[in-house]
């Protein structure tokens, strides 16, 4: 008689999947709160939908990944930290329109599952949740055989958060005169990493342990500092109507980031150099002998999230985050235009 086939000798581990379920349920619950409806495991994943505080709620949604920053947590062998810089990229992808998270879901896809790396990468996502009082709601974990490298995953993030309709910014009463401030990164974040890894592993010839000294540290410790998110420093300030407008500085840098923000017939003059530009940002630049141009469109640059206000109300922004141990520097100020940056 011949075997009987099953999908195990196609590639697909349902026990492996089962335990990783079983993982995955135990640090999701860490995360729930009185909104939180169901259980992970269910078809879908409910929550609360009042808002008795909110005279008209307004859900915001986003979805991202890390993209190749994978690539150094595949080599670190650390997987434990990319799903945090997930939540919080997420999270701050919908701060800046003023929400607070609500509930996260996450997709992570595998050639060969295996149940301790899915708990590492959970743990992470939960970790992230945490700190920012979202909850891990439900999400997906497939196995795909021939699909991955051996050894390599992906992972995705969807949020939802809520504001009420009064407190949304949206930039549109953004003015020529008004004051751009920055909130500092600590890294690259999560975008940029295939021009770092060319730069850094083909170009330099390091490997992710080579140690170096202009950084402090390996390079694969470098490149896997924390996305953070800033909704802690600014949580204090989404209800004064004192941000007129907020932008997260991830792919495309600040030239194309800031005027997703700006309304029309108005630009942004950005001063270079009026805010610590971390030594990996100029490494790179060496490494490379990349344009001042690229440069900003490609990374960062130290800065992680940009604010507009009045000049009159630049004092008690500052003031604030000073108060809650977050450092802020003013780079430039708002000029007519056509919703372009200009730094120089």
């Amino acid at each position: 008689m011949a075997k009987s086939i099953t999908y195990t000798d196609a590639g697909v581990d349902i026990d492996a999947a089962t335990r990783a379920t079983d993982r995955i349920k135990e640090l999701a619950r860490t995360t729930f709160n009185a909104r939180t409806l169901s259980e992970i495991g269910s078809f879908g994943g409910m929550f609360d939908g009042a808002f008795p505080g909110m005279s008209q709620p307004v859900l915001v949604a986003s979805a991202d990944g890390v993209g190749t920053k994978l690539k150094i947590a595949f080599a670190m062998g650390v997987n434990n930290t990319v799903g945090r810089d997930l939540v919080n990229h997420c999270v701050n992808d919908i701060l800046v329109q003023g929400a607070r998270p609500l509930f996260f879901l996450d997709y992570i896809a595998t050639g060969k599952l295996s149940p301790e790396v899915v708990a590492d990468v959970i743990e992470g996502i939960t970790l992230g949740c945490r700190e920012n009082d979202c909850v891990l709601l439900g999400g997906e974990t497939a196995e795909m055989p021939g699909f991955y490298q051996e050894g390599e995953y992906d992972i995705a993030g969807f949020i939802v958060g809520v504001v009420d309709r009064t407190k949304v910014i949206d930039g549109k009463s953004i003015v020529p005169g008004d004051t751009v401030l920055a909130l500092p990164s600590v890294g690259l974040h999560t975008n940029g990493y295939s021009l770092a890894r060319k730069l850094f592993f083909e170009v330099a010839g390091n490997s992710a342990d080579t140690y170096l000294n202009e950084l402090g540290m390996t390079v694969g410790d470098a490149l896997l500092q924390q996305h953070v998110s800033y909704l802690r420093p600014l949580e204090g300030l989404l209800d004064k109507d004192v941000i007129k407008g907020l932008a997260h500085i991830t792919g495309g840098g600040l030239t194309d980031n800031v005027p997703r923000v700006l309304p029309a017939d108005t630009a942004v003059q950005i001063t270079a150099h009026s805010w610590p530009v971390l030594p990996i940002f100029e490494l790179m630049q060496k490494i490379g002998n990349v344009s001042d141009a690229e440069m900003y469109r490609t990374f960062n640059m130290g800065v992680g999230m940009v604010i507009v206000c009045s000049a009159e109300s630049k004092g008690a922004i500052v003031e604030h985050l000073k108060g809650v141990g977050e450092e802020c520097f003013e780079i430039g100020s708002v000029t007519t235009g056509n919703r372009e940056v200009v730094i120089g």
